[in-house]
């Protein structure tokens, strides 16, 4: 919007002001009084200037700012005055003139021309200085609310780990706890993952193949504390690996299918679907369901349907339903824009 005004006040100095300059008589004035026309031009063109700059984004600030611009607004109809009541000369009777009647007999050409000019300096640069602050203010605006969407991933970001390290750490002192063989194998994956979480931390995005990697090792490192009571399913298929994605995004679903869909005497089972074709991505999760109720269980599902709301508005769709047995959860994100 910066380089549209610049456009504009060029077009206007150069095009729209020395056109309607030329509408009136004013090289016969310049013919004969050169400091007179130089004088109102001169003023023009400063008035323009002094409305989009001062006057105009005066009057939307509140306070003392506002009556900065009104009384602008009045000492440039007084100077405007002041140039249009000095008297260049005295018009001497025009045989061509008898028979019409003028609505202001007294004001000569000479001075409408600077009144209308001026009218026409005022409504111009009053039209594009409204214009030029209604889009800053909604620049301003945009810029407000992508902070505050930023802020507001960032809150849900750091939700999500902690939530996500407790229930593994719950995971692994079961393991240990038990002298389960697999304990120590365990505790190595779940450093690899600490490490990815902590290089991710400060990055919007990372690329999928990083974001599948790190699935692939939560799946395994949950799938070390399994008897044979619970089969896991995996299939992750991606066609474009340098495709960008946030961090920590999809892996909340994965971690609610063994939080709720796993059992120690019941047989279940667990099947995760990653594809992604031609940008397309999609991410399908089923669980069985042994209700068990957990503070906080609903809080990473809805920090990640947040989360997309926020960074892939009308391009994602996300939905889940259970008929009683099975949880499932599909979601497809376009990641090609």
């Amino acid at each position: 919007m910066k380089n549209v005004s610049v456009y504009i006040d060029i077009v206007f100095c150069l095009v729209v002001l020395p056109v309607m300059m030329v509408i009136f008589p004013v090289e016969r004035w310049f013919h004969n009084f050169q400091w007179y026309v130089i004088t109102v031009g001169f003023w023009l063109y400063a008035l323009y200037f002094v409305n989009r700059l001062f006057t105009v984004p005066a009057l939307f600030r509140a306070g003392k700012s506002r009556w900065t611009g009104i009384v602008l607004i009045l000492v440039s109809f007084g100077i405007t005055y002041i140039l249009a009541q000095i008297s260049l000369y005295i018009p001497k009777p025009n045989v061509h003139d008898e028979g019409i009647v003028r609505i202001f007999p007294s004001i000569q050409q000479y001075q409408q021309a600077v009144w209308s000019l001026f009218m026409i300096v005022e409504a111009f640069s009053f039209a594009i200085g409204l214009l030029t602050q209604v889009n800053l203010q909604r620049s301003r605006r945009r810029a407000v609310e992508a902070e505050r969407d930023k802020a507001e991933i960032e809150l849900y970001k750091a939700q999500i780990k902690p939530h996500f390290m407790f229930n593994t750490l719950n995971s692994l002192y079961g393991l240990f706890l038990t002298h389960d063989g697999k304990a120590m194998e365990s505790l190595e994956k779940y450093i690899s993952m600490l490490r990815y979480i902590h290089t991710t931390s400060m990055r919007d995005f990372v690329a999928i193949s990083e974001e599948a990697d790190y699935i692939r090792q939560y799946v395994e490192l949950q799938s070390l504390r399994l008897n044979g009571m619970t089969s896991v399913k995996m299939d992750i298929d991606i066609e474009n690996n340098s495709l960008r994605i946030p961090p920590m995004l999809l892996v909340t679903f994965v971690e609610n299918c063994f939080k709720h869909g796993i059992s120690p005497v019941e047989k279940s089972r667990i099947s995760i679907l990653m594809t992604e074709r031609n940008g397309k991505l999609v991410f399908s999760t089923e669980n069985r369901i042994f209700p068990v109720k957990r503070i906080g269980e609903h809080m990473g599902i809805e920090n990640c349907r947040k989360r997309l709301e926020l960074l892939y508005p009308g391009k994602h769709l996300m939905s889940n339903d259970s008929d009683g047995t099975f949880y499932r959860v599909k979601l497809c994100i376009d990641l090609s824009v």
